[in-house]
C-alpha cells in the first residue's frame, strides 16, 4: 500500500508529481522515520506507473535523504537531518520564486498569498502536531 495520495495532473512529469506527493506525506505526518516506503515494483504496481519511473523517485529520494536503505530491512524514511534555519530557508529558494511568479501572474497582493499559505499551513500541522520554526 502507497503511504500518500497522488492526483494525477497534466502538464508535470509524473516523476515530480510521486516525488512531491513522497514529500508532502512526510511533512503531513503520514509517513514518519523509520517507516517502511513501498518498493520500487509495488510503487509501479500500485500507481499504474512505469518501473522506471518508479526506481528513479526512489533513488531521488535516497539521494536526497528522504529515504535510505537499512540491510534486512529494505527502505524506509530515513530520518530527517539536522540543519540551520538558513538551510532551510535556501532549499525553499526555488519554490519561493515559482509561487511569487505565479501569484503576480494572478494578479495576488502578498496578503492574499501569505493568508493562502497560512491557511495551506494549517491544514498540515495538526497531523505532525504542531509546527516548527
Amino acid at each position: 500500500m502507497i503511504p500518500f495520495r497522488l492526483t494525477f495532473q497534466p502538464g508535470v512529469s509524473l516523476y515530480e508529481q510521486v516525488v512531491y506527493a513522497a514529500k508532502k506525506a512526510l511533512i503531513s505526518g503520514q509517513m514518519r522515520a523509520g517507516d517502511p516506503f513501498p518498493s520500487v515494483r509495488a510503487l509501479s504496481k500500485d500507481l499504474k506507473i512505469n518501473p522506471n519511473t518508479a526506481h528513479k523517485v526512489v533513488t531521488h529520494l535516497i539521494a536526497e535523504g528522504v529515504l535510505e536503505v537499512r540491510a534486512g530491512i529494505g527502505t524506509v524514511v530515513a530520518d530527517p537531518p539536522e540543519s540551520t534555519r538558513a538551510e532551510r530557508k535556501q532549499l525553499l529558494e526555488g519554490e519561493i520564486e515559482h509561487l511569487v511568479v505565479e501569484a503576480k501572474k494572478l494578479g495576488l497582493e502578498v496578503d492574499q498569498v501569505v493568508d493562502a499559505v497560512t491557511d495551506h499551513w494549517k491544514t498540515l500541522a495538526p497531523a505532525r502536531g504542531g509546527t516548527r520554526k
